[in-house]
């Protein structure tokens, strides 16, 4: 199954790679995260729970960046498993692009398979649930990266991830995982609850 997505952020490509790869931020947007932490400087390990269809489940897994052309571009590569609720691996192909006028343009393209239970409920259930997971995502990924740049001055350097995961605390955002991401987050996010 293929799933893509485009969504505009409020900041850099700078910001929105550091924001990408941090997991305090990651965990902050991604919805049902019970545990993501970073294993190496490219690989992530967390646990989601999620309910797709009629099917409620704790998914486990991995996620590995290759492919990495710092600020602009990376590949995931992920794999996980929900016990009796089944398996899903697959990649995403995730790009920052600076859009004119300012901010950046973040699109992904996912490549996803999945067995189990997941694969009984049928793609357009799956791809759904996959879309809504990703929007989820970027909709409270691009809100706390746009309280950020609103809380910075003109002259001031793009933020740091820290001063990003702050933002995410005084928002108030939900805990969440990565993944999947989308990835990376949101490709990652919505691929990794589908693992």
């Amino acid at each position: 199954m293929e799933i893509t997505g485009r969504y505009d952020l409020p900041c850099s490509p700078e910001a929105a790679w550091a924001a990408i790869n941090d997991t305090a931020v990651l965990k902050a947007c991604l919805k049902g995260c019970e545990a993501l932490e970073r294993t190496s400087e490219t690989e992530f390990s967390g646990r989601v729970a999620a309910k797709i269809g009629p099917v409620s489940a704790r998914f486990a897994g991995t996620m590995r960046q290759t492919e990495i052309d710092e600020p602009r571009s990376c590949k995931m590569e992920f794999e996980g498993q929900g016990g009796v609720a089944g398996f899903a691996k697959g990649s995403a192909f995730v790009t920052l692009e600076p859009r004119e006028g300012g901010g950046t343009a973040l699109s992904y393209v996912a490549q996803t398979q999945i067995g189990g239970k997941l694969a009984q409920m049928g793609a357009r259930l799956i791809e759904g649930t996959a879309k809504a997971m990703a929007d989820d995502f970027f909709g409270k990924f691009a809100a706390v990266l746009a309280d950020v740049e609103e809380s910075a001055t003109p002259n001031a350097a793009a933020p740091e991830a820290g001063a990003i995961a702050e933002a995410i605390v005084r928002s108030g955002a939900r805990q969440w995982l990565i993944l999947a991401g989308l990835g990376l987050a949101a490709v990652a996010g919505a691929v990794f609850i589908l693992r």
